[in-house]
C-alpha cells in the first residue's frame, strides 16, 4: 500500500511541475506512469487488503503527500484549518487500520 501511495502522490506533482515547466512533456509522462505504477500497486495490495480499506488508504496517502509536498515545494498555505482537516484524514486512516 505505501509503495502505491507514493506513486499516486507522483501524478498531480508531476502535472504541478508541467505547468511551469519547459519540460512539459515529460512531467505530464512522469504523472502518468504515476498513474499506472500506482494503480499496479493498488491493484496488488487489493489481493491482501479490503477494497475499501485499500482504496482509502491509497487516496489517503495520496492526499496527506500532495498537501505536505504543496505546503514545502509549492508554498500552499498551512492554516490551521487545513492541517485540521488533514489531521482528520490521518485519524480516518487509523482508524480503518484498527478495524481490520
Amino acid at each position: 500500500m505505501l509503495i502505491a501511495g507514493v506513486f499516486e502522490i507522483g501524478w498531480p506533482v508531476g502535472f504541478k511541475m508541467s505547468q511551469n515547466s519547459p519540460y512539459k512533456v515529460v512531467w505530464i509522462v512522469f504523472a502518468v506512469i504515476s498513474m499506472g505504477l500506482s494503480g499496479y500497486f493498488l491493484w496488488n495490495a487489493q489481493k491482501e487488503i479490503p477494497i475499501g480499506t485499500a482504496y482509502a488508504v491509497w487516496t489517503g496517502i495520496g492526499a496527506i503527500g500532495t498537501f505536505i509536498i504543496g505546503i514545502v515545494f509549492f508554498n500552499d498555505a498551512a492554516s490551521t484549518w487545513r492541517m485540521l482537516s488533514v489531521l482528520l484524514i490521518v485519524i480516518g486512516l487509523v482508524g480503518l487500520k484498527l478495524a481490520t
